[in-house]
């Protein structure tokens, strides 16, 4: 017998939520935009998903909330992909499952290094500043940087643009 897709007999908060956010890729999306990612072919060319997966999930996380469509360019039509408050609100989970991988899984160290704007002290899992003692930082306060474990030679627009610190949900170049 086949496993079910969804918990829909389940009265369960988290039951609920991995129903959004536990499908494969949809936690990247996810990280990718909180990141600054904002257009499709961003999204694409950085994740190396394949589109029909990635066009769902995109109006899956429009559809639930987490995701704004805005249009940017009427001809031809291109639209982008920004985090409402709902979607910004996944920066604290999103943080601290890499930061559970880095320190379980990973075999180089750190990727990213997540600091406070305002003071430059790095962030833990909890989204508290490890410098000012600054808690539950929003994205918005947050810098991402290259860390001592990241070996990335791709060429993509994200990965040349996230080589630089970059402020989470600013719009990346």
């Amino acid at each position: 017998m086949a496993l079910g897709k969804n918990y829909d007999g389940q009265d369960c908060s988290l039951a609920r939520t991995l129903e959004l956010v536990g499908e494969r890729w949809t936690m990247l999306v996810i990280r990718d935009a909180l990141y600054g990612v904002r257009r499709y072919g961003d999204f694409l060319a950085h994740l190396d998903i394949p589109r029909a997966v990635l066009s769902q999930r995109l109006v899956t996380l429009v559809e639930a909330g987490v995701l704004e469509r805005r249009r940017y360019q009427d001809s031809p039509p291109r639209d982008e992909y920004v985090p409402t408050a709902m979607g910004r609100e996944l920066w604290l989970p999103v943080l601290a499952l890499g930061q559970w991988g880095e320190r379980h899984l990973s075999r180089r160290g750190a990727r990213r290094v997540f600091s406070h704007v305002d003071c430059g002290g790095r962030i833990d899992a909890t989204a508290t500043c490890t410098g000012c003692g600054a808690e539950h930082l929003p994205p918005d306060q947050v810098e991402v940087r290259p860390g001592p474990g990241l070996e990335d030679d791709r060429d993509d627009p994200v990965s040349v643009a996230l080589r630089e610190p970059h402020r989470l949900l600013d719009p990346l170049p």
